[in-house]
């Protein structure tokens, strides 16, 4: 066990880390040493962020609380501290059946984990826009809202974070303004639903606006953007994307089906056709986007017409970016109390395996085409014998990745880069320096 050090272990998405992230800055601020994701837990305490979204997720919370706990009781750690979506949603259940932990905390009220660890009332806390930035340098993500009011069918994400609620325009260039202060050159824009943002604080859609005041922030270089929701979309979003050269040509916006009786069931809100309109709108008043979505397979009641027409619609829409994933039930969900989970597990996964395929072939068809076209690209890092970058159509960590050769020039971390895409597989771009 190590003195005055705390351990931080983040689970789940994006939005975990930035809260993770703004506790370790508070931690600091107290005088401890704070290390996040160690190979090893040593730490005096540790502090395990969980995700609750999905049952594989939660299964993997459950498992590290255990783990650490056991790591408490051979005592080579300390206090075990647990916070985020997990026991924001079941903190009952968790005290219960693992009371080994010290305390428990939920997602919004992690403060009183610092008010805990005080030392001394003198102690001055930073703000709440600054943090440790766990993430490459040059990029972060910054969290403009938490909650959402969409509730679709199948999702627990408004049982756990409750209705949505926005962060005022100033307070998030705030935080845009220190992250640049601290080299950040690349902003990762998230919440639970982008396209909502702004209607609670200013009764009306304001993530054009906000887009368009951060693009204007001297210092950011690129702005992409994650999370949208199709329904109702905010079309004056798109003037933004295709006038602002440091806004990507990039749209994260979940689609989750197109067969009209499956989007009905799922409670989205949007036909069919609907879908292909905004598709449609979106390729042609940003010319060059690249999209990303995700899909869902064995939703209750989905028939093999259901899956077929979803088929036909990864052909045709031809995503640049897709990941796709196996409906789970999840209590409390209206699905969940509704709809008998009917499809066996096996058919979702040849459902999953079949679209998935689909998509790779259309991936690496687009890849191949990108050949011979010069980009602009940032450096992530170095590995093996080449530097590895991204362009503006790929977000850290889930898209394709550039492989730059190692030559005699040498490329720095952070730091942007235009190259010819010399080859291209389904994974990746690989490329030469201008």
């Amino acid at each position: 066990m190590v003195r005055n050090r705390i351990d931080v272990i983040t689970l789940g998405c994006s939005k975990n880390l930035v809260d993770s992230e703004k506790l370790m800055k508070q931690l600091e601020a107290l005088g401890y040493t704070v290390c996040h994701n160690p190979d090893k837990v040593r730490g005096e305490i540790v502090v395990i962020n969980t995700c609750g979204f999905i049952g594989d997720a939660k299964e993997e919370s459950v498992n590290m609380i255990l783990e650490v706990c056991e790591q408490k009781a051979q005592r080579h750690v300390g206090k075990v501290y647990v916070m985020g979506c997990l026991s924001e949603r079941f903190l009952k259940e968790l005290s219960a059946e693992i009371p080994e932990v010290d305390r428990y905390f939920g997602k919004f009220n992690w403060t009183g984990l610092v008010e805990e660890l005080r030392k001394s009332k003198a102690d001055q806390a930073p703000s709440l826009i600054q943090r440790v930035i766990t993430t490459p340098s040059h990029y972060a993500y910054v969290k403009i809202g938490e909650g959402c009011n969409r509730m679709c069918a199948y999702c627990a994400i408004p049982i756990i974070t409750g209705h949505h609620v926005s962060r005022p325009i100033e307070e998030i260039l705030d935080e845009v303004r220190w992250l640049v202060s601290q080299g950040v050159k690349e902003i990762q824009l998230i919440a639970q639903d982008l396209t909502y943002y702004g209607l609670d604080l200013y009764h009306k859609v304001s993530i054009a606006e906000l887009t368009e005041r951060i693009a204007d922030v001297p210092g950011v270089e690129w702005l992409r953007l994650h999370y949208a929701y199709p329904t109702n979309f905010p079309y004056d979003l798109l003037r933004v994307m295709r006038e602002r050269p440091n806004v990507c040509k990039y749209l994260d916006i979940a689609l989750q089906h197109i067969s009209n009786p499956v989007l009905e069931r799922m409670r989205r809100h949007i036909s069919a056709d609907e879908t292909y309109q905004l598709l449609e709108t979106l390729r042609r008043e940003v010319p060059g986007i690249f999209l990303r979505t995700t899909l869902m397979v064995g939703f209750p009641g989905e028939t093999d017409e259901d899956f077929e027409q979803l088929k036909a619609f990864v052909k045709k829409a031809r995503f640049e970016r897709m990941g796709a994933f196996a409906y789970s039930e999840e209590e409390g969900t209206y699905a969940a109390d509704n709809y008998e989970d009917d499809i066996p597990f096996d058919v979702k996964q040849q459902r999953l395996d079949e679209l998935m395929a689909i998509q790779q072939e259309i991936a690496t068809e687009i890849s191949q085409s990108m050949i011979g076209r010069t980009l602009r690209i940032i450096v992530d890092r170095e590995e093996g014998d080449y530097y590895i970058g991204r362009t503006e159509y790929d977000s850290p960590e889930v898209d394709p990745e550039v492989l730059i050769e190692k030559t005699a020039q040498k490329l720095i971390a952070g730091q942007f880069y235009d190259v010819v895409i010399t080859d291209a597989d389904e994974f990746d771009l690989y490329a030469k320096t201008i």
